[in-house]
């Protein structure tokens, strides 16, 4: 689960609080950024190219270490397939279930999966990647660019 760090009163995601994936808790997504840079990465149990996304997610957050808060948003209302796909995928990112699709529309996010969300430190939006990566190094170059932190 995301654990919440502070406040982030300027981020779209503020005062949004959503169940983690893994044992139902709420967790406040703006807080959960812990202050960082984030990566916010919505994906649905059903999406192929987000089953292909999640590992490359997971190798990323391992190399960024703390320099970078990666998060998952499960987008579907079935919590406990996106739970059960984690773990088929062997991926242990925190994650919240979001089945009314409020990041999406906080963000202004397309209605299309997988979808990656760059947030600056202070939670600002800087960029919505309506895309699939399939490399550590892809998300590494737009993190890098967006977001300013080599990884």
């Amino acid at each position: 689960c995301p654990s919440a760090a502070g406040a982030s009163a300027g981020s779209p995601l503020a005062g949004l609080t959503f169940e983690c994936v893994g044992d139902g808790s709420p967790v406040d997504l703006a807080a959960a950024r812990a202050g960082k840079p984030a990566v916010v990465n919505l994906w649905a149990w059903w999406c192929g190219p987000c089953a292909e996304e999640l590992p490359v997610l997971e190798e990323f957050a391992e190399r960024a270490g703390d320099a970078v808060t990666v998060v998952t948003v499960h987008t579907d209302p079935n919590e406990a397939n996106a739970l059960s796909k984690l773990t088929d995928y062997d991926v242990h990112l925190p994650g919240v279930q979001d089945g009314s699709g409020r990041v999406q529309a906080a963000v202004g996010a397309p209605a299309v999966l997988p979808v990656t969300i760059l947030l600056r430190a202070d939670g600002s939006v800087a960029k919505v990647l309506p895309q699939p990566f399939r490399s550590a190094d892809e998300v590494a170059a737009v993190v890098d660019e967006y977001l300013g932190v080599a990884a």
